[in-house]
């Protein structure tokens, strides 16, 4: 009962790896120029227990119009392996983000063992109220709904981390900002640590390793740590993820795998 346990509870904290939101403070302009202009695809391999537990595809990508560049962000997780023998995943995350990176809208479709859920956020930035929807689709039924207050900008899972990736933040930097998950908002603050060494089957990476302080009630009030590492280049590419929970959960790590060119 408890390794079930566990695998309910870590197919959650994959959308809870990439849940790093941070940090606007410098001039647009120049946090949009750290950022790619083109899509980018990143796949991700996911273990647990130091046994391949997933895979995780994120994928990015502008969309113009003749007056507003946006952003439409899509991320495909789904679990292998045992883990998937004993309880299949397979959650789709999709959210489309102004030119600030600001979430407008985002939408989960989780397939989770015999469950199905769909959660549906929407962020108003005029009335400053994020809506939160959240369906059975087997049984045709709402499960949740609810209304909270925002900033006039707020980040999503996505936005926050091309966001931290323009900031550029040294060792012993931090910062905040507002982030919302469409039920609770908060200030959540990251700080840049050290610069390592990280090898993933991508490839081997000089990388600064940031900690975002999601968790012991900031966002989510269970114990844990959140740690990201970003090249320490130009592209400040994201090669690691790693979150740290309690027994029985313990460390679930991304590791880059495969950039496809587009």
């Amino acid at each position: 009962m408890a390794c079930l346990y566990s695998r309910r509870r870590s197919s959650a904290a994959w959308l809870v790896l990439l849940c790093v939101v941070f940090l606007p403070i410098e001039p647009l302009l120049r946090a949009a120029s750290a950022t790619p202009h083109g899509a980018e695809v990143l796949n991700y391999r996911i273990e647990w227990r130091l046994i391949h537990a997933g895979n995780a595809r994120l994928v990015w990508a502008p969309v113009r119009s003749d007056q507003t560049e946006s952003w439409h962000a899509n991320l495909h997780v789904e679990s292998a392996g045992l883990v998937s023998a004993l309880f299949k995943v397979e959650d789709n995350y999709s959210a489309v983000l102004n030119n600030s990176f600001c979430v407008e809208s985002s939408l989960l479709t989780s397939q989770q063992g015999l469950r199905a859920r769909e959660t549906k956020i929407t962020f108003d930035s005029t009335r400053r109220k994020a809506e939160y929807v959240e369906k059975d689709l087997k049984k045709s039924t709402v499960i949740r709904s609810s209304e909270v207050g925002i900033p006039a900008c707020v980040y999503d899972v996505i936005g926050g981390l091309y966001r931290l990736r323009a900031m550029r933040l040294a060792p012993g930097q931090s910062s905040a900002l507002a982030v919302s998950d469409g039920k609770k908002t908060a200030h959540v603050r990251v700080e840049a640590q050290q610069r390592e060494q990280v090898t993933t089957p991508a490839g081997v990476f000089q990388a600064v390793r940031h900690e975002a302080f999601l968790f012991n009630d900031v966002i989510y009030s269970r114990s844990g740590r959140v740690l990201i590492w970003l090249t320490d280049d130009d592209r400040r590419l994201p090669v690691q993820i790693v979150v740290r929970l309690q027994f029985p959960i313990g460390a679930i790590t991304l590791r880059l795998e495969k950039e496809e060119k587009t």
